[in-house]
């Protein structure tokens, strides 16, 4: 009888050495003459134990890690049983068990190019329900969900959805963002390279909601791995009937392609994509007209990113008040946590909205790796506004954050420990904009290079510098055309509102 056993390619795994675990296990296997059979899933996204080696037993799947290939040989002698690197139950492990896995319920678990391998755990079923319903009432149930642009705007799905159904063309276009460029994220990703016949059902469910018979996943090039899983993965539907002129033998039609970006961080905005898609430079457009009206080609367009498109199957399977019974306020449903930084326990952790900072740094990611102090989070990117611990009773929801000056756009979280200097981190934010600006509009272009400029003044002691940095964030911020520029303040203000004694000493320093 053969062993199942499971060795991650996901590529932060593989950065760990998961290909060489790989190896060793086909290796010793057949050394010892044992049928193993290898499966290369995707991450469970408990980064601290990748590589995370998985053996299927008759009680569930045991859990190793972190397992280097030198370690094979002794998890074979042990049988894998009682080993040091034993973690019990993958499922029992406690940063695992607590979680509520709704739009990751398969990441980790399946063979991501296996058809049916996932729709042995539930794949196709909301597709399946979608196909017997209107595209109006499609739009309906994601509007009712209450679901939002997981992509960090937060701008209800449903809404966005039913502009793109109610217009009238020829030709409509799903676009789904993958252009994951914010530091501390890496939940696109994962679910590209573990799960991505989510991606796919939910861009069908989408096309037939709205009418758009052709999409486009425009994936960053610094993720390679997960363009190869997209690509195998949008062949592997073709042939299963999932894509093409009939959609598992319906009367609806759709593909789609994978596109790869060229590293510019701006083409994360929806309208530098769509210029990008086009073959064009990837610079911002100005908004009205919007990309649900005129969006790829001039078209209707849905522009979504990809854990939104992801999470649609279960909402449809599900139903839209099954997932709206989760979260608070107007963050309804799950949001997958990205945890990273200068922390004990880093991966992504899906939840309910409603989790307070302070849980999440504390409890869930165990505090520093360091041992020192937690001096400030940032939270949804490098536009993200650094918490202090005085905010840490803020709920993880939309409103909550925005009510404390934050934000939580794609929710990743970038932990730092009493040694970091917060006027250092005023700086990098805008010396990034200065370096990521597209230089369409002169708040941003011009005002992060004053931005660096000014913020070394405050660094020397200049004490006329502070006013002319607050007055240029407020110019950056209302006056930018895209969320660089705009959103680029919040990691430099709330440096400056919530950290002051880091730029006193500054000034104290250069005296």
């Amino acid at each position: 009888m053969s062993q199942k056993i499971y060795v991650p390619r996901d590529a932060a795994a593989k950065a760990l050495g998961a290909d060489e675990v790989a190896a060793a296990v086909l290796a010793e296997a057949k050394k010892r003459g044992l049928d193993v059979v290898l499966v290369r899933n995707g991450s469970r996204g408990m980064a601290w134990l990748e590589p995370l080696v998985e053996v299927e037993t008759d009680k569930g799947r045991v859990a190793f890690g972190p397992v280097a290939d030198r370690d094979v040989a002794g998890l074979f002698d042990a049988r894998f049983g009682a080993h040091p690197l034993a973690h019990g139950l993958t499922e029992d492990i406690p940063f695992f068990k607590a979680q509520t896995r709704l739009t990751f319920q398969r990441c980790g678990v399946i063979d991501p190019l296996s058809m049916g391998d996932y729709e042995a755990h539930g794949g196709l079923a909301g597709l399946r329900r979608a196909l017997a319903m209107s595209g109006a009432d499609i739009v309906k149930e994601v509007t009712d969900s209450g679901l939002r642009g997981r992509g960090g705007a937060g701008f209800p799905t449903g809404i966005k959805w039913k502009t793109v159904h109610d217009a009238k063309a020829e030709q409509k276009y799903i676009v789904v963002n993958a252009d994951e460029g914010d530091s501390a994220t890496f939940a696109d990703r994962m679910i590209m390279e573990g799960d991505p016949f989510t991606l796919i059902e939910g861009m069908v469910i989408a096309g037939i909601a709205v009418g758009a018979t052709k999409g486009y996943v425009y994936i960053r090039s610094e993720y390679p791995d997960a363009v190869e899983v997209m690509e195998r993965a949008v062949n592997n539907g073709r042939a299963a009937g999932l894509l093409g002129s009939s959609v598992l033998g319906s009367r609806h039609m759709f593909d789609i392609e994978i596109r790869v970006g060229a590293g510019a961080y701006v083409c994360g905005e929806e309208t530098s994509l769509l210029n990008s898609l086009e073959g064009k430079r990837g610079i911002v457009r100005a908004k009205p007209p919007l990309p649900a009206l005129q969006g790829f080609m001039a078209r209707p367009t849905v522009v979504n990113n990809v854990i939104s498109i992801a999470t649609v199957p279960v909402i449809l399977e599900k139903g839209a008040a099954y997932y709206r019974d989760f979260g608070l306020g107007r963050s309804r449903g799950t949001i997958p946590l990205q945890i990273a930084g200068n922390v004990k326990h880093g991966g992504l952790y899906e939840t309910a909205f409603g989790l307070t900072l302070g849980e999440i740094v504390d409890k869930i990611a165990g505090g520093t790796a360091s041992g020192r102090p937690v001096k400030a989070v940032q939270v949804g990117g490098p536009l993200g506004a650094y918490f202090p611990r005085s905010l840490f009773d803020t709920p993880f929801g939309y409103e909550e954050f925005a009510g404390k000056d934050g934000l939580i756009g794609h929710a990743g979280l970038c932990v730092f420990d009493d040694s970091v200097d917060m006027l250092k981190m005023a700086r990098f934010a805008m010396e990034f904009c200065a370096i990521e600006s597209c230089g369409k509009c002169t708040p941003c272009r011009v005002g992060a290079v004053r931005g660096v400029e000014v913020v070394d003044r405050i660094a020397k002691g200049d004490p006329t510098a502070m006013p002319i940095l607050k007055d240029l964030c407020d110019t950056m911020k209302f006056g930018s055309l895209c969320a660089l520029g705009g959103f680029t303040p919040y990691p430099v203000m709330s440096a400056v509102t919530h950290f002051p004694d880091d730029f006193s000493r500054a000034k104290e320093a250069a005296e």
